[in-house]
This record gives structure tokens, sequence and C-alpha cells, in this order.
């Protein structure tokens, strides 16, 4: 992609009205653009992250024998009345009339998920089910303030399992927590699994996944050896005398929910069990919000000069910036070795712009946060000068080189980030 030819170009200016880090960069970068208080328009370079995360997050749901579906936004208040949710939800919901009907917008879709499984499945041996989807949701955030960690309008993806049993049910159910750690740390954290509480969705404990954060909103508690981990909201008093247990800001990335039947009982969705008995149906649910996944790494990993993307949901993995010199022939030398490291399978943003200082090239790649930088320049002769975003120190290597370096880093990013895991 060539810079000149890409809608929304980095602002010098800090956006007004915003106060955290994820804003402040994802809008100045080019990334994202607000429109109001918790809604923003994902531009090129953001949708690009966002379509990362997503087919990280869509190999993880496939891999335990998810179906991708896509269910509506626009909802009946009927379907919320049967669960009693209308009214219970009413706080986080944005409903309306039309036409003499109510209606809502999607907040989340355990009801339209239990009508639809209820339409379509009858025995026991139609189970279990696991269907996904990535869609919008809207919910009324009374303090949309944190850029896009907290918006009123965002996109989710969302899993529902329906089982015969609790006990296929929880199989399942740590599956799809092993499935979201290893998306996460291919994603680029070192997430934390805490006990935590239903919120409106149930009265049982459920489980997030938390990125510790020092501008983060919430509090969990971590034992040294990781393996006592709770949000503050489900923190008793013997839980406070444990031994070593340190207290971190964190941000949620993702939660998971045991359900139960309460769903599919007062929705009346059955089935028929080996013996002929009417049972009603097991059902959890799992959330991933992939706009906040984008705007936790930003809020984690960053300098003072801008954002530094891990290498598996960058926008680019290379930006290649050519010092404009028409005598030495940089500007004839720069189309070459984009051509060649596109033509390698490698993704580049290449800074084309003409009359920019050089200065001004490299901010913007600084802000942008492209894993690599490459540069070519009067001084540079039949190579380039290599840059690690995070690290200073450039070095001169081949063109051929640079492309090999770069290949294996992407295809050693996966491996290492679970390696983490075995750990």
């Amino acid at each position: 992609m060539k810079y000149s030819e890409l809608f929304a170009k980095t602002v010098k200016t800090d956006p007004k009205d915003e106060v955290s880090i994820n804003a402040k960069y994802l809008m100045k970068g080019g990334f994202i653009d607000k429109l109001m208080a918790g809604s923003y328009t994902l531009l090129p370079l953001g949708h690009r992250v966002v379509s990362k995360i997503n087919s990280i997050i869509r190999e993880e749901m496939n891999m335990i024998g998810a179906q991708e579906i896509l269910m509506p936004l626009l909802h009946p208040k009927d379907v919320w009345n049967e669960t009693g949710r209308w009214d219970s939800a009413k706080e986080v919901m944005y409903q309306f009339e039309k036409n003499e009907k109510e209606y809502a917008l999607s907040f989340t879709h355990e009801e339209i998920v239990m009508d639809l499984i209820r339409k379509h499945t009858t025995s026991y041996k139609d189970f279990p089910v696991k269907m996904y989807h990535f869609s919008t949701k809207f919910r009324n955030e009374l303090r949309a303030k944190s850029g896009i960690l907290r918006g009123r309008e965002f996109m989710m993806k969302d899993l529902y399992s329906a089982h015969v049993s609790k006990e296929d049910m929880m199989e399942y159910y740590w599956q799809v927590a092993d499935a979201y750690m290893r998306a996460f740390v291919r994603i680029g954290f070192e997430p934390v699994i805490t006990e935590a509480s239903g919120g409106v969705f149930t009265s049982e404990h459920t489980h997030e996944f938390q990125a510790v954060c020092e501008t983060g909103e919430d509090t969990i508690y971590l034992s040294k050896d990781w393996k006592f981990a709770k949000n503050k909201e489900v923190m008793t008093d013997e839980d406070h005398k444990k031994p070593d247990l340190r207290t971190h800001k964190s941000i949620e990335v993702g939660n998971i929910f045991p359900l139960g039947t309460m769903y599919s009982e007062k929705m009346k969705a059955f089935f028929t069990d080996r013996d002929g008995q009417q049972k009603p149906i097991w059902l959890a649910s799992y959330g991933i919000g992939p706009t906040r996944v984008m705007g936790t790494l930003v809020e984690i990993s960053h300098d003072d000069r801008g954002i530094l993307w891990p290498l598996s949901v960058a926008p680019f993995h290379v930006h290649l910036v050519g010092i404009t010199n028409q005598e030495s022939g940089i500007k004839t030398k720069a189309k070459e070795v984009y051509k060649r490291f596109v033509e390698a399978g490698v993704e580049v943003l290449f800074d084309d712009r003409e009359d920019f200082a050089a200065g001004q090239k490299f901010a913007d790649a600084d802000l942008i946060g492209i894993p690599f930088r490459l540069v070519i320049s009067s001084k540079t002769g039949d190579n380039v000068e290599m840059k690690v975003r995070n690290e200073e120190r450039a070095e001169l290597l081949s063109v051929d080189a640079a492309i090999t370096k770069v290949s294996q880093a992407i295809k050693d990013f996966d491996s290492k980030a679970l390696s983490k895991l075995k750990g």
C-alpha cells in the first residue's frame, strides 16, 4: 500500500475530549475516527488490525468445532420478554418504538441464539451446538470516556454452546478457555484468567481474561505463581488472607459465562433425551471484543513516540521510507524494493510521499508503529537500513537478507507466543 494513496493520514494535534492513550494514538495515527462519544469509524489501518485480530480468533473457534453464523442486530421485544431481560437489562439496552411495535438493538445474543436453537433441535442427537459470530453490539454506556475500550457501539465476537448436561457444558467451557488463551497470546498479550461475577448475564461466577495494564479500570488479585486470580468484585475476606497476593490494574479483553438452564427453562427450549424425557438445554456464552482488544494493545504497547504493534496484528509488516533524491535514483530504488517485498508475501506500507522531510516520515512511522522500518537513501547504496520499531539500533542489510529476516519473524511469531503457554 502506498501511503500517498491511503485514506486518513497522521495528524499532529491530540484529539479534543480524549484522555485515553488508545484514543490519542489511534486517532492521531489514522486508525480510527470519532463520530461521537462511544462511536468510532475503523479507518483502513484500523480495519486491517481488527481484521487480523478476527482472523486469529476465527481460527481458534474453528479448531474447537464452532461454526460461524451471523445473527440480527434488531430484536423484537417479545423474545427479550421471555427471560425478563427487557426490564432487568433496560439500563444497558437501546430500546425504542416504531410503527406501534417495540424493539431493541443487540447488546448481546443469548435470547436470539436460544430462539434459533429451539427452532432447529429436538433430540439429544442434535447436540452439542457450537455457534459464533462477529457483530456490532450496542450498549448504553454512561461512561464512554476511554476511547474504543468503552464504546456505545462496538464489535464483538460471541460464541454460544448448547449441551445436554452440565458436565458436557463445562467440558467445552474449558476447551473454549484454552482456545481464548491461545488466541490472546497469538494476538500479543500475556493474559490472566480470573474469576469474576456474572453481571446481567448470570448469577453464577464467570471467568474473565485480563491484560495487566497500569491504565486499566479493573483491579485483579494475582498470586506470585499465577495459580490464584480473581477480580476485585468477587474477592472474599478469606481470599485477602492468602499469602503472596499482588494487586494489579488490568483491562478485560474476554469473558466466558456458564449460563446453565435458566435461558432454556424460561424460553421453553427443551430436547428429548435417550429415555424420551423432555430436558432443558444447558447454555454457555463466550465473548471477545476485537475493537477493545485493539485499544488494549495500544494501552499496553506504546512509547512516547507512538504505537508498538505485535507482528501478528500490525496493519503491515514493514514501513518502507524513501528519502527522496532524484539525482541518485532513490525513488526508483524504493519502488523496486517495495515490489520485491510484496512479491515475497510481505505486507508493506510504502511512504512514497514527495516533498516531505525525512524527520516527518520517521515520526509518522513511529506513530503508526509497524514492527519493521526500512529506509532507502543516498547513504544505503544497494542495501536497505532496517530498524525494529522498539529498538534504537539500525542495521544495513541487503534486500534479500531483509526479506529473509522479516519473513522468518512472521513465521516464528505464533510458535514463540504459544511457547509461553507451555511454560
